[in-house]
């Protein structure tokens, strides 16, 4: 057992995925967070908010910049989030008539929630090509078997004969209706979040609009006319979407698993994994990660939940809470994608005998 399976040395070669967790590293995040640095500042100069000389320095001083991790995270145990130590540190490599104009007007939630919007396009640009790709193997599939006469079964019992396209449609489908959901989620979590320290960027004035919409602008993000900092719908929204998925393809894992039995025989896999006290077996290991990582998600939604609970204008706690919980969701749904797809490649169905 370990911490976390997905980025273990050993196990994350069956339940890992790089590319979506390279999305939630500590460079990941701190470049996300300078990322909106550098835009505030950069949109409050043309704004006229601070000079731009100093826009100029911040940007320059950002290029390239790389933190004291132990700093950052001694500041993290002490102030709960990294952006405190990390402005403070990012404030000494500039001159002295700069400094007071980085981070002018905003609050930590803003960085960090914007931040993680940036990352989480990426995210959605990942799941979005990997729906549509495992969607195509399995329509491929029903071309190739979809015709052949399986035996269908109602509460595990055998009923009347169907084709294997009825089963495929099943698997296929909700994946379709899940891009199409994607598509919607992202317009509520590819978001600015940018209020300063009640959500009513009272530092900014009149100018506050304005300069929020040129970072949307400069970031990819979508406006919106105030800082979501204690309405969390939309994540959870993507927690519940996440969950969907994996829900889905552990059904289909499922079904691929009882199928694929010796005693069964309606499907055969091209591959499988071995047994070490019994060379005959090929386990059908893809199919049961799909399985195990359906209940995973569905297990932690419940705490994305939980973190709806935002008291007054900003929580720490549910704050944190989204945190430890919506990376592990991520992953798990990228895994289960790319061993679902693994599986498509691998199954034959066998027809029924005449």
């Amino acid at each position: 057992m370990t911490i976390s399976p997905f980025d273990h040395p050993i196990l994350s070669g069956l339940l890992g995925d790089e590319a979506l967790a390279a999305q939630f590293t500590a460079r990941a995040e701190i470049d996300a967070v300078l990322r909106f640095e550098r835009a505030l500042a950069e949109a409050e100069a043309q704004e006229g908010v601070i000079p731009q000389a100093a826009a100029e320095a911040i940007a320059a001083r950002i290029s390239g910049f790389s933190p004291d991790i132990n700093a950052l995270k001694a500041g993290t145990a002490r102030d709960g989030v990294l952006v405190p130590a990390l402005v403070v540190e990012l404030r000494t490599k500039l001159p002295q008539a700069h400094r007071a104009h980085l981070h002018f007007g905003a609050t930590s939630q803003d960085a960090i929630d914007t931040g993680r919007a940036l990352r989480l396009k990426h995210v959605c640009d990942i799941l979005s090509e990997r729906l549509a790709s495992l969607a195509h193997g399995l329509a491929a599939l029903e071309a190739r078997d979809g015709a052949k006469r399986v035996m269908g079964h109602t509460r595990m019992q055998a009923a009347v004969p169907v084709t294997a396209a009825r089963k495929i449609r099943v698997w296929r489908e909700p994946l379709e209706r899940h891009s199409e959901r994607l598509d919607r989620v992202r317009r509520e979590i590819e978001i600015l979040h940018f209020g300063g320290a009640a959500g009513t960027l009272d530092k900014l004035g009149a100018k506050g609009p304005a300069v929020a919409r040129r970072i949307a602008v400069s970031l990819g993000l979508f406006p919106v006319d105030h800082a979501r900092h204690s309405e969390r719908d939309g994540i959870a929204d993507l927690a519940s979407l996440l969950s969907l998925i994996t829900g889905s393809l552990g059904k289909m894992g499922q079904d691929i698993a009882l199928a694929a039995q010796s005693e069964m025989g309606e499907i055969a896999l091209s591959d499988g994994g071995g047994s070490s006290a019994m060379p005959h077996k090929k386990n059908p290991v893809a199919a049961e990660t799909l399985v195990a990582l359906a209940r995973f998600n569905a297990t932690l939604l419940s705490g994305m939940h939980h973190g709806l609970v935002h008291e007054n204008e900003r929580s720490g706690a549910a704050w944190t809470l989204e945190w430890m919980l919506l990376p592990q969701m991520v992953v798990a749904t990228g895994t289960a994608l790319l061993r679902a797809a693994e599986l498509t490649g691998a199954v034959t169905f066998q027809p029924l005998a005449r």
